[in-house]
């Protein structure tokens, strides 16, 4: 490195920008100090022939110098630790510590997969008591933990729909989805096989029985909802729209992404539903984003049970087996059986709760969503301003006006030290900001995060530059995301 670099180091720093170790190291700093090996006088330790003609160009740096670095650097990340995430329609809520004080047990953490059943009997009955919580808060016959994903599950689902037609000996080929569905919808059926046809929502957000009732026919093999809706709202006349989907012999799919809503509170299978995936990572606490881990069971009614994946877990004579003589099964859908360590999260979760708890979490959702809805609406338009969910969506319809739009409040948010909530999402609304405060935060939070979006929005009346030019206090300001994500830096220099 030339002798430009401190400068360009101090300057770096003074912008709040962490240097890369490239930068802060100089020749003939040492991390290590190791004595020299105890050979005989004259004797090489390695021939010369291996030997590198010239020093790797590796940084060089102290130890204290490397410790340093890498915290600075973790104390730029957002964490749910560090403050509330808001992002509607992914849960990225706190999750007790005592999950995951179980889940490292060393004892658990590790269990080879190739064991026998007979050595992980106390395994096998956790996740066996598992299935019962989850048939339980579900209202379904039968669950399979495998599936390491919401969108595995998806797939999962829609395989046992396939395998049941094919079985029957019928040719279904189309699967129907609401307007305000998941992206993995679309995905999940079109990787199984089916055509996707869209449902427009009504007026107020949810699905219109009459509407449905005119797409079903019988080439329809599912409809997938998920309840409550992206748009925070509960579809009110499900059970109207799978009796329409029942009469041509279709089946009901339940995406449970928003289950955190109605846990406790009401059952998929009493709605209507003929199957369901849990995303364990979201309702039932384990730390995710970046790409996982996750967990995805899948919750079926009886039509659906012969297909469910090998092996399934059976108690015989008090001893807990692992079952694969199943001939109708679709066969394994993964290596092993689920992401154990989230299953054991969510065992711990449930019980910890217990049935009141359950209870108490979807109402606390609730209620959060509808009071920070309640804060947020006059400043903010609220295209469905009846009572919400767990989530509700507020718009920049009004900001607009001053030329300022969705992406510029969620870029002054950051200033204020909230992550952005989901915005431009769902689709179906213009400029949205899908908001989903979860029911772990505090009043006192919730208060902080809607006195923050009052403030940007008076910000926006009085000098809308601001908001612009968000935001002002991190280290990168206002990246262009398109090129970032289209051309990445992947090397320094």
């Amino acid at each position: 490195m030339n002798e430009e670099r401190p400068g360009r180091n101090d300057s770096l720093s003074r912008a709040g920008i962490e240097p890369t170790l490239f930068e802060i190291g100089r020749p003939g700093h040492g991390g290590y100090s190791l004595p020299r090996p105890p050979l005989p006088e004259g004797a090489d330790p390695i021939p010369g022939e291996l030997l590198r003609q010239d020093a790797p160009p590796l940084p060089e740096l102290a130890e204290p110098e490397v410790v340093r670095h890498f915290t600075r650097l973790s104390r730029l990340n957002f964490s749910i630790d560090i403050g509330m995430y808001p992002l509607g329609s992914c849960t990225m809520k706190y999750n007790p510590k005592i999950c995951e004080s179980v889940a490292g047990r060393r004892s658990l953490q590790s269990l080879h997969p190739y064991l026998p059943a007979s050595r992980v009997q106390g395994v096998l009955k956790l996740m066996f008591d598992l299935e019962q919580y989850l048939q339980e808060v579900s209202g379904m016959d039968a669950v399979s933990l495998q599936p390491s994903a919401g969108a595995q599950g998806e797939f999962l689902g829609l395989k046992l729909i396939a395998k049941y037609f094919e079985k029957k000996g019928e040719r279904r080929r189309k699967v129907l989805l609401p307007d305000t569905a998941h992206g993995t919808n679309p995905a999940s059926s079109a990787l199984a096989g089916f055509e996707v046809q869209e449902i427009k929502s009504g007026e107020k957000g949810i699905l219109d029985p009459r509407v449905v009732r005119k797409a079903v026919d019988e080439e329809t093999a599912a409809i997938m909802i998920t309840n409550p809706n992206t748009l925070g709202l509960f579809e009110s006349q499900i059970a109207k729209v799978a009796e329409a989907v029942h009469e041509k012999g279709g089946f009901v799919y339940g995406d449970g992404a928003n289950l955190n809503a109605i846990l406790g509170r009401a059952r998929p299978g009493d709605m209507g539903f003929d199957v369901v995936q849990f995303n364990l990572h979201k309702t039932f606490s384990t730390p995710h984003g970046g790409g996982g881990p996750g967990a995805g069971p899948v919750g079926v009614k009886q039509k659906l049970v012969p297909y469910l994946p090998v092996p399934r877990i059976r108690l015989s004579e008090g001893r807990y087996l692992l079952e694969d003589n199943l001939p109708d099964s679709v066969g394994r859908v993964r290596a092993f059986y689920g992401n154990f360590l989230v299953l054991v999260r969510a065992y711990v979760y449930i019980l910890s709760h217990g049935g009141d708890g359950m209870k108490e979490i979807s109402e606390r959702a609730v209620v959060c969503a509808n009071y920070l809805k309640e804060r947020m609406k006059e400043r903010y338009h609220v295209p469905f301003d009846g009572p919400c969910m767990h989530e509700f969506i507020a718009t920049d319809k009004f900001q607009k006006k001053q030329g300022v739009s969705t992406l510029d409040i969620a870029k002054r948010l950051i200033d204020f030290g909230f992550h952005p909530p989901t915005i431009y999402f769902p689709l179906v609304v213009h400029g949205a900001m899908m908001v989903e405060p979860t029911e772990t935060e505090s009043k006192a939070t919730l208060d902080r995060f809607a006195d923050a979006m009052r403030q940007i929005a008076d910000e926006i009346q009085e000098d809308p530059r601001r908001v612009q030019e968000a935001p002002h206090s991190t280290p990168c300001g206002r990246i262009n995301e398109v090129v970032a994500n289209r051309f990445p830096v992947l090397r320094w220099g």
